[in-house]
C-alpha cells in the first residue's frame, strides 16, 4: 500500500454520462483504499485493473443511482462471482441509509442482500468515522430534497475535500477548509436550475467556495463534457490520478 495519499479518477461524469464515460468514483489510496461512490461504470473500471477490487471501504455521498449504482452488481460479483474469495468491503451509508437498502434490496433481490455482501455502517452528520485507515468526515450539503453529504477525508498529514452534489452552501466551504485539494462538481453552465430548489453548483459558484475555503487546489468534477471552463479552472478526467 501507498504511504502518501493519491486519488484516481475512476468516473467523473455529471448525472448522464459523458461519451465512453464512466459516473462518480474516486479511489483514494493510502494505507489503504478508500473507495468514494460508486456510479455505473466505476466497477468495471476497477475489474480493469484487478480481477474483482481489493478496497478496504467504500463510503456513498446519496442515494441518486450515478453515486451508487454500481453497488448492485458488486452484490453479485461479491456473493456469486470472482468477489466470492475477497474478503468483505466495508459499506458506509448515511443516516437511515440501511433501511433505504433494504427498502432497494425487497426490490432487485432481497432485503438483505447488501448486508450480506458488505459490512454495512451508518455515518452520522458532522460526526468522523474511520475507514481504509482514513478519517472520514460527512457534512451534509443541500441537494433537491435528497438527503446528501460532502465527505473530508484526511490521514493526520493531507486533506482531500470532495463535494458530491452540492448546491451553493456554507457548509461546503467547512468541508474544503484548508484541504490539500478539492474535488468540486460543477454540473451547471450557470447558477440557476429550474424550480425553486438547488442540487448542483456553476462553475464560478464551485471556484467561490473554493476561493473561501482557502483550499490549496480545486479540480472540477461532474461537469458535462459539453460545458468548457474558464478562468483557468482545473477538470478531471476519468483515469487521473492526484497527489493529495
Amino acid at each position: 500500500m501507498l504511504s502518501a495519499m493519491k486519488v484516481t479518477v475512476i468516473g467523473c461524469s455529471p448525472a448522464w454520462p459523458n461519451p465512453g464515460g464512466a459516473q462518480s468514483g474516486y479511489l483514494v489510496e493510502g494505507s489503504g483504499r478508500l473507495l468514494l461512490d460508486c456510479g455505473p461504470g466505476v466497477l468495471p473500471r476497477l475489474r480493469e485493473a484487478e480481477g474483482w477490487p481489493r478496497v478496504d471501504a467504500i463510503a456513498i455521498t446519496h442515494f441518486h443511482l450515478d453515486h451508487w449504482g454500481d453497488i448492485v452488481p458488486w452484490v453479485w460479483g461479491a456473493q456469486y462471482g470472482p468477489g466470492r474469495d475477497v474478503p468483505r468491503v466495508q459499506l458506509w451509508v448515511g443516516p437511515n441509509g440501511r433501511d433505504e437498502l433494504r427498502h432497494f434490496g425487497s426490490h432487485f433481490g432481497n432485503e438483505t442482500m447488501f448486508e450480506s455482501a458488505f459490512d454495512l455502517h451508518q455515518y452520522e452528520d458532522g460526526e468522523p468515522f474511520m475507514a481504509a485507515e482514513l478519517e472520514v468526515t460527512p457534512h451534509r450539503v443541500p441537494h433537491y430534497e435528497i438527503e446528501t453529504y460532502a465527505f473530508r477525508v484526511t490521514d493526520g498529514k493531507r486533506t482531500l475535500a470532495y463535494s458530491g452534489d452540492s448546491g451553493p452552501s456554507d457548509r461546503l466551504v467547512d468541508v474544503a477548509e484548508d484541504a490539500d485539494l478539492f474535488l468540486c462538481e460543477a454540473t451547471l453552465r450557470e447558477g440557476r436550475e429550474a424550480g425553486s430548489l438547488r442540487g448542483h453548483l456553476s462553475a464560478d459558484e464551485a471556484a467561490d467556495a473554493y476561493r473561501r475555503s482557502r483550499a490549496r487546489r480545486l479540480v472540477i468534477v461532474h461537469r458535462p463534457r459539453e460545458l468548457t471552463l474558464d478562468g483557468g479552472l482545473e477538470r478531471a478526467a476519468d483515469g487521473d490520478a492526484f497527489d493529495v
